[in-house]
Parts: structure tokens; sequence; C-alpha cells
């Protein structure tokens, strides 16, 4: 028994010397995309059937000690595909590929700092680098029309008008914004924001539908769309590229980013031009640049600075005939409209992790915008006239704001708790006034040749205001899991939009506010294996622009006193949605789904006139139901297929448009808003030739349904088809 004994030690005494006497090497590197360069936060480097391993800081870095007979590492990061790495060097430098057709498992930034798609009750898309990169997009609407349930309209020169669950159009009803910053103050919404996007700096887009986002804001009733800008790259790196097509498109682009110690660096533009298209009038120059620093203090504390400057120019071509264009003679109605901006953006942010489980961030920011315009969408034209009148108009704004956040997670329930506040002080000043117009008919005397300008009237003035605004937000989200699988999101924010004005106008000084709490909840279930549901019900607030208050009442009679839109009431919202997702074929097949229902409340109406003229008019209520859809499939590393669309009906519920015995129509209760199609969807089949390394093709097809013009629903647009194929090489 003894000796049984004296073995067993020896045993345990001999296998702890061999443990002991065993070399262990460091092995350290970055991890970053291979599209991008830029760092991925969070990848986890292991030796693969063991517990040891590690994860990448804030710059992508990780150490790791392992046996010196190690022969591979494992990487793996969420939305990339995994890689294992033979041990060949002590310092690595590891490119991690996008798993595109992993969109229900990618990381999402819906609340101010990265979260998981799969713990998330809101319909979001996510488009990757890769997705921009293979685009190479001389817009952005061709990158945003991938993404389920977006529908945005070109419009020429980066002009645009949007649908995301609301009719296509430019109402107020979506924000912008560029790394979780809006790119307007609310009350300042122009949807020509996005011409001030640099494409070429874009890293990745997000898109949120619906009025669910108690972080960002309540006006996001249609949708959110954050621009996530390129981040300084994890190695030295260049790209340029030329683009040139047989239109008179030419655009040049650069960007270059580093790390050098603790400071990280990435610049790039782009200068964009439109000379001579099949289309008269519809020439532009686009130039913008942006940069972006990031110092680490330590791995827990980082100084980040961004700044954008950009200064855009284009001739609007307007409207052409319909007689013309069928006759091959693609000719403007005006040779005189044009919109200009200059705009420049930049923001501080101090980020602290406190631990694993708290963080906080404190963001100040300044915007200064300048948007001139002679717009062809203001031409106001009665049939058989030979007049017509437009306007010329100006708007400027700066802003100065400041936005801080502080989460904390807890062990009870798996919980995580986000408290933040904002403060944006944006001086806006506005002006416009009427220009008359000689109209000259084409002999049918129903349709317009061409407009010329007969005089400016600054006299003759539509709006000419001064306000300071004030907006202010404080926000609070707590997520919790009361059972395994199950996570509840429990969200609510306070806003206050207010402004004191001057309105040359009327010699008026004045005061308004508009204030509301909005709230959500929200719920998903994970049942394993890449599948899951979610459900939320969600409030949403929009307050009038200025530009709609402040804007004169169309008078056929210009010596008139002036009437504006003072009692406006801000729209409201509510919105119920269920969706999910699932992953098939052993992940090569994924699928979304989301059925919504959003009901609105003094919704704000742009209505024509019979001079072309607009009248502002909220309608009493509205109704928005739609089911949104979307797959990828991969079955091969050649080929992918990616299918997006939705299915929707927007209608009023309560409108009365007349109070008069003698109108034939009073009210449009169950009539179909203007320009809302049925069907939308987007398909896009991509070839990857092994046989030709760097290479894609790819054949993409948009299809928008026919849909009602006016809202008697007497005039109809038929069913709209492009399909576009593209043959290029995937690498600058």
């Amino acid at each position: 028994m003894k000796i049984k004994i004296f073995i067993n030690v020896l045993s345990i005494f001999w296998i702890s010397l061999v443990a002991h006497a065993q070399n262990f090497q460091k092995i350290e590197g970055k991890i970053f995309d291979n599209q991008t360069k830029e760092p991925i936060v969070g990848a986890n480097i292991y030796i693969p059937n063991s517990k040891t391993g590690t994860v990448t800081n804030s710059e992508g870095f990780f150490s790791l000690q392992i046996p010196e007979n190690t022969p591979k590492i494992s990487v793996e990061a969420i939305g990339y595909e995994i890689q294992e790495i033979s041990i060949k060097s002590t310092s690595l430098n590891i490119a991690l590929k996008a798993n595109i057709q992993e969109l229900q498992n990618v990381v999402v930034t819906a609340n101010r700092e990265a979260s998981v798609r799969t713990e998330t009750p809101i319909a979001i898309t996510k488009i990757s680098s890769q997705m921009i990169q293979e685009a190479k997009p001389t817009a952005i609407y061709e990158v945003l029309n991938k993404a389920t349930g977006v529908l945005m309209v070109n419009l020429n020169n980066e002009q645009h008008s949007m649908a995301i669950r609301q009719p296509m159009g430019t109402s107020p009803y979506y924000l912008y914004m560029e790394d979780g910053i809006p790119i307007r103050p609310m009350g300042v919404f122009n949807h020509n924001a996005l011409l001030e996007t640099n494409q070429f700096a874009v890293s990745s887009i997000e898109v949120v539908k619906g009025p669910v986002s108690s972080i960002y804001g309540p006006e996001a009733v249609g949708g959110t769309v954050n621009f996530i800008t390129q981040r300084p790259t994890a190695i030295p790196t260049v790209r340029a590229g030329i683009q040139i097509d047989q239109w008179g498109y030419h655009r040049l682009q650069m960007g270059a980013g580093a790390k050098i110690g603790k400071l990280g660096i990435y610049v790039g533009g782009l200068k964009s031009q439109q000379i001579d298209s099949w289309i008269t009038n519809s020439n532009y120059d686009k130039n913008i640049i942006n940069t972006r620093l990031e110092y680490h203090f330590n791995e827990k504390t980082r100084l980040i600075g961004t700044f954008m400057y950009g200064k855009y120019y284009s001739q609007m071509s307007g409207s052409t005939d319909s007689l013309a264009f069928y006759n091959r003679e693609y000719i403007s109605t005006s040779d005189f409209t044009y919109r200009q901006s200059e705009a420049s953006r930049s923001r501080l942010t101090l980020e602290r992790d406190w631990n694993q489980n708290s963080k906080t961030f404190i963001t100040i920011f300044n915007r200064v915008n300048t948007l001139g315009q002679n717009p062809s969408y203001a031409i106001r034209w009665r049939q058989g006239q030979t007049t017509a009148t437009g306007e010329i108009n100006s708007n400027y704004f700066e802003s100065y704001g400041v936005v801080a956040q502080h989460s904390e997670r807890f062990k009870f329930l798996d919980s995580k708790l986000i408290l933040g506040g904002l403060h944006d002080f944006s001086p806006n000043r506005y002006s416009a006034y009427r220009i008359d117009l000689e109209a000259k008919l084409r002999p049918d005397g129903r349709s317009v040749e061409k407009y010329t300008i007969l005089q400016e009237r600054p006299d003759i003035r539509l709006a000419d205001y001064n306000a300071k605004i004030n907006n202010s937000a404080t926000y609070l989200q707590y997520d919790f899991a009361p059972i395994k699988n199950l996570r509840i999101s429990l969200g609510s924010r306070w806003d206050r939009m207010a402004f004191t004005y001057t309105n040359d106008l009327d010699k008026t000084d004045g005061k308004k506010e508009y204030s509301q709490i909005t709230s959500k909840i929200g719920a998903t279930y994970d049942f394993g294996k890449d599948k899951g549901v979610y459900t939320n019900v969600s409030q949403g607030f929009a307050p009038p622009s200025l530009t709609a208050v402040f804007r004169r009442k169309p008078n056929p009679d210009p010596n008139a006193p002036a009437e504006f839109y003072y009692n406006l009431k801000p729209a409201q919202f509510i919105n119920y949605e269920i969706g999910g997702w699932m992953a098939l074929f052993e992940n090569k097949l994924y699928a979304d789904l989301a059925i919504y229902q959003m009901n609105g409340k003094n919704e704000l109406l742009n209505i024509r006139q019979p001079d072309n003229s607009f009248d502002y008019q909220s309608a009493g209520k509205t109704l928005h139901r739609g089911i949104e859809m979307g797959f990828t499939y991969k079955p091969t590393s050649e080929f992918f297929l990616r299918w997006g669309a939705t299915i929707a009906t927007h209608k009023f519920e309560d409108f009365q448009i007349s109070n008069k015995e003698t109108d034939l129509i009073r009210n449009l209760d169950g009539f179909q808003m203007p320009n809302s199609p049925r069907w939308v969807w987007n398909t896009e089949f991509t070839y990857y030739p092994k046989w030709l390394k760097g290479f894609r093709s790819a054949l993409e097809w948009q299809h928008v349904s026919g849909y009602y013009q006016n809202q008697i629903n007497t005039v109809r647009y038929d069913t709209y088809d492009g399909c576009f194929s593209t043959f290029r090489e995937i690498f600058e």
C-alpha cells in the first residue's frame, strides 16, 4: 500500500516537472478588416480545442502566451469568417474577411455603442464595407437601395427623395446621422443633407426602420440612417480610385490611414463632376474631405476627433416634357435652376471604459451649413399660361452641441442601463423671394417647352426669418433577460425643441416650443442555431420644421397680408412590429422578416395646388402598414444572391380637405397616399470566379410598382423596373 502511494506521488511530481519545463512563447499582433483595414475590436484569438485565448482591444491588438510547439491559432469575430493562422512568426497581422450573408449577427450601434443584432428588438440592416467597396457608388442611393424596406429615389446629381415606411417624398420623418451625430438639428430638416456625404470615407451604413430609437431621437419616424466613417487603419494603408462613365461623369478619390504610436489618423476625400450628360442642364461639381484622429491614452481612455468639409454645386435639370422625352429630346425646361452648398462638421469625443461593465463618453460637436438654390421644383405654372413664377432661397445655420452617455452592466438579470442627454444650440437664418418667368408653350398649349427669367423680385418675399433653436433631450434605456434567451428592452426619451424668432415679413417676434415624452418596449427571443424573433411597440414625435412654420401661405395676390403656419401641430406616431430571422442549409441561407403597422396623427403633408405651389396641411390620421422581407444565399464561395422586398400600404384614415358643399371630394378617408408604391424590391446576383482572383460580376434588378400621384387617386404612374449589370475589379 505504501509502495502504491509512493508511486502516485512520484508520478504527480514527474508530471509537474514536465509541465514546468515546457517552454512558452508570446505572440502578438493586429486583427483588422481586409477591406477597410480598420482594427476589429473584440475578436477572439485562441488555440483550437483548448481554453487558452484572448480578445483584441480597442486598437485591434492582442497578446497571447502559447506553448512553443503550437502550430496554429484560430481567429473569429462576429460578422467575419473564421480563420486558422499558421504560426510562422511571433508578430502577426491578420486580415479577416466579412461574412456578408450573416446579416442577423452583425454588431450594430443602435445604442451608440456596439451591440449584437440578435439582442436588438428592431428592424435593422447593416450595409457592410464589402458591399460598399464592391458597389463603388457614385451616389449613396446605389447602396442604400440594397437595404430591405428602403427606396431612395435618384433625382440626379446625388439629389433624392426617400421612402422608408413612408411614401416617396421629402418629408422630415427621417434622421440622417454621421457617427451617431445628426447631420441636421431638429427643426432644420433638409433631405439634401446627404449631398454632403463622402461615400468614399463611409465604412458602413446602418439603417434602423421605424420610430424605435429612444437613443437617437423620436423624429426618426420612417427610419434612421447612420453613416459610420472610416477609422484609422491598423496598418499603413493608401487607397485611390478613378471612375469614368460614358455620360460625362468623372470621380477621383483617395484615402490614407496609419497608426503612429498612440495616434491613429485617416484622411479621405473625393472630387466628382458631371459634365454634358444625356440631359441638358445637369452638370455638377462636388469636393469633400473627411479626417479622423484617434489618440489612445491607454486601453481604457480614448480621444477621437473628426472633421468634414465639403462644397457642392449642381444645375437642376428639372422636368422633361413627356412628348420631348419620347421623341428622344432630352431637354430640360429650365437652364437657370441650381443648388449649391458649403458645409463643415466637427466633433471631439472622449471615451472612458471604467471596466468591462461600465463605459462613458462625452462628445462636443459643431456644424456650419449654407445652402442656396433656385430650385426647379419651385416653378409654379398653370396650364395654358405664358407666365410662371419661381423662387431663390438660402438657408444658413450653425450648431454647437454636446452629447453625453453612460452605460452600466449588472449581473442581476444580465441587465444593462443606458443614460444619456443632449443639448444643441443652432441659430438659423432663412430667406426666399420670387422670380418672374416667361413660359414658352409647346404648339398644343398644354405643356411648357422652356422657362426663362423675366426678372428677380426681391420685393416679393416668400420667407424671411431668424431663429435661435434650442434642442434638449434626455433618454434612458434598460435591457434585461428575465429568462434564458429572452431579452427585454425598455426605453423612454424626453425631447424639447424651443426657438425664439423674428419674422421680418409680418414684423413679429416670438417663441415657440414643442416637447414630448416617447417610449418603447421590445423583446427578442433567441432559439439558438441562428434563429430568433423580436417584437416592439414604439412612439414617434416630429415637430414641424421651421421652413414650414415660416413659409408664406400661397396667395395669388402678392400685396395681400402675409399669412403663416404658426399653428402647425407636431406629428405623432405609434408603431407595432413583429419580426424574426433564421439560418438554413448549414448557414448558407439567411432570411429575415418584419411586419409592422404605424398609425400617424397630424402628419404634415405638402399638398400641391393647381399652380404647382404647395400648401401645408396636417392629416388627422394616417395608416402605414407593411411587410419587409429579405434573404441572402451563398451556396459556394463563387456565387452570392441577395433579395430584399417590401409590400406596403399608406393611406389616409381621416383627412378633411374641404368644408364646401360644392366640392365633389371633401374627405380623403380610405384614399391611398400619393407616391406610395405597393411593391418595392431589389435583388442582386454576384459571381466571384475562382479562375480570376479579384474580379466580380453582378446583375442587379430594382422594381417599383405603380402608384397614385395625387391625393384623390386619379393620376397614376406605371410600374418601373431597372436592371443594372456591373463587371468590375474589386480592388483599387
